[in-house]
């Protein structure tokens, strides 16, 4: 374990801010916060790209109040402990993920669902985020990294890893399991599904062969088009890609009993669809968030099977180009954003 990098405070920090709405990302100067009680100052090394950075971004999470740092999948060093802080340790290398304060007190808390807390914040939504040299974080929310993942490789792991790891068990022991929309949260669960013995059937875009190759080398049984039904009904389906017709084409796909796994925050209307599509018990189910008990169940996963992350590494100040990249479907697996100096 390094030694935690200081930097005298005076000295400012960049940042990549979201000043409006449906504007791109913005190079900003601030001072490097303080931490406050129960609180710790991480020096950023990686922060991927998410999906809902993108939604963040466009306009698409209600309640977002501009300007806030975007940025939930960070792995980086204690630089500074608040008040109180014990763990983790200053210089240890910690995750922070999407969930980042729960009021604790709840009903949701009290019975070990803090994902459905009506009073949770989240990082790069209502909490700074990871596009900056520094953040801050509750200590709570931190998780410690398995030693085998690079700083990059590893930084995908704290959502899109988690979504797809508690999507993946809301799926249940499916066998035969289909993905929809094959991008960074697709190609960690179908590592996680191949080694838990599972069929895995990738739905991507029409036409795109090159994400199909992909899921075809992760393992897939099968690769085609969200237009195309699969060779065999399936047990579940999952999906990631944040578009609401998926859902009755889904539950078209999966067998009696089947379930169908809605992954995103966000996703454009479902469409109506007949009763027979739902009939013969089969589920449509959403997933909201995280725990820390899915971190620390697929972090262990993570490090046995061992998830490989595809990622295209990009510097703090492009920032918006990952984003359109992401946008448009250009990249395979997840962009990671790294802060310049960390780059050299």
């Amino acid at each position: 374990m390094g030694a935690p990098v200081h930097r005298n405070r005076s000295m400012p920090m960049r940042s990549m801010v979201l000043r409006r709405l449906c504007e791109a990302v913005s190079p900003e100067d601030r001072p490097i916060p303080v931490p406050g009680p129960g609180q710790v100052l991480v020096r950023v090394a990686a922060c991927a790209v998410c999906r809902t950075d993108l939604h963040l971004v466009d306009g698409e999470l209600p309640g977002t109040a501009p300007p806030i740092v975007p940025g939930h999948e960070i792995i980086g060093r204690v630089a500074a402990l608040g008040p109180g802080v014990e763990r983790p340790a200053l210089g240890e290398r910690v995750g922070i993920p999407w969930l980042g304060w729960t009021c604790g007190n709840c009903a949701w808390c009290a019975s070990g669902r803090e994902n459905l807390c009506p009073n949770a914040r989240f990082t790069g939504w209502q909490i700074d985020g990871g596009f900056a040299e520094y953040t801050l974080a509750d200590a709570r929310y931190c998780f410690a990294i398995p030693p085998g993942f690079s700083d990059v490789h590893a930084a995908p792991l704290m959502c899109a890893g988690l979504i797809g790891h508690r999507s993946l068990r809301m799926a249940g022991d499916a066998r035969r399991l289909g993905i929809y929309g094959f991008g960074a949260a697709a190609h960690i669960a179908a590592q996680v599904a191949r080694w838990e013995g599972r069929e895995v059937f990738a739905f991507t875009r029409p036409g795109d062969a090159e994400a199909q190759d992909f899921a075809r080398r992760l393992g897939a049984v099968w690769a085609g088009g969200s237009d195309t039904a699969p060779p065999e009904p399936l047990d579940a389906a999952l999906i990631f890609a944040p578009v609401g017709a998926l859902v009755p084409t889904a539950l078209a796909a999966v067998a009696p009993g089947g379930v169908v796994v809605c992954g995103g925050i966000h996703m454009s209307d479902i469409p109506a669809f007949p009763y027979s599509l739902l009939w013969m018990e089969r589920q449509v189910r959403s997933v909201a968030n995280l725990t820390r008990r899915d971190g620390d169940e697929f972090l262990a996963i993570a490090a046995r099977v061992p998830v490989v992350t595809e990622t295209t590494v990009f510097a703090l100040a492009q920032a918006n180009e990952a984003l359109d990249r992401l946008r448009s479907g250009a990249l395979t697996g997840a962009a990671v954003l790294v802060p310049d100096a960390a780059t050299d």
